[in-house]
């Protein structure tokens, strides 16, 4: 439950538990966590077992006995894997984007978004609890350099309001936009 729940550099997950069933964990935390780097523990280490925890979406799979040093080891090494690859999903309070999809989703399902919208939103969420200024923001989604002038970003500010929420980003008069991440 607390995989689930929880967001956490590596879970690191005995197959082996009194009263659970450790593939149906994996299982579990899988349904919901997709990007969730597991590493699974297991007394069993005939090849089927191997590829059935692999297939149903473990990153790695240690049979028992273990060396300490070994465990440790791949840890760090799947923690410099994640570091390396950019996330999937963006998750800040209630809202999470999915980078793939190109869509927002605040509890009540996928949220369509136009692709400035979608950056924007990007930006700022990658930035949580920061004030990112308007400079930052047009030259990071449009590519422009900043022009005090001009409402872009405001316009585009109201529309992802519309969409997902008043209350998700705050203006910081005279600096710029965040995102609180609660």
């Amino acid at each position: 439950q607390m995989a689930v729940s929880g967001r956490y550099d590596v879970v690191v997950l005995d197959l082996l538990m009194p009263g659970m069933d450790g593939n149906s964990v994996l299982r579990g935390i899988m349904e919901r966590r997709r990007d969730q780097p597991i590493i699974v523990l297991s007394a069993l280490s005939d090849p089927d077992s191997k590829v059935d925890c692999l297939d149903l979406g473990a990153d790695d799979y240690l049979t028992k006995p273990f060396s300490l040093d070994e465990l440790i080891a791949r840890i760090r090494a799947r923690l410099r894997a994640a570091a390396r690859t950019p996330p999937t999903r963006l998750t800040t309070g209630r809202v999470t984007l999915d980078v793939i999809r190109r869509e927002a989703d605040v509890g009540l399902g996928p949220v369509l978004l136009a692709e400035r919208e979608f950056l924007l939103l990007q930006e700022l969420m990658k930035h949580t609890g920061q004030t990112v200024s308007k400079e930052r923001l047009l030259n990071s989604v449009w590519g422009y350099d900043f022009d005090p002038g001009t409402n872009v970003v405001d316009v585009y500010v109201r529309r992802l309001r519309a969409k997902l929420g008043p209350d998700l980003i705050q203006t910081v008069r005279g600096e710029g936009y965040r995102i609180n991440g609660s």
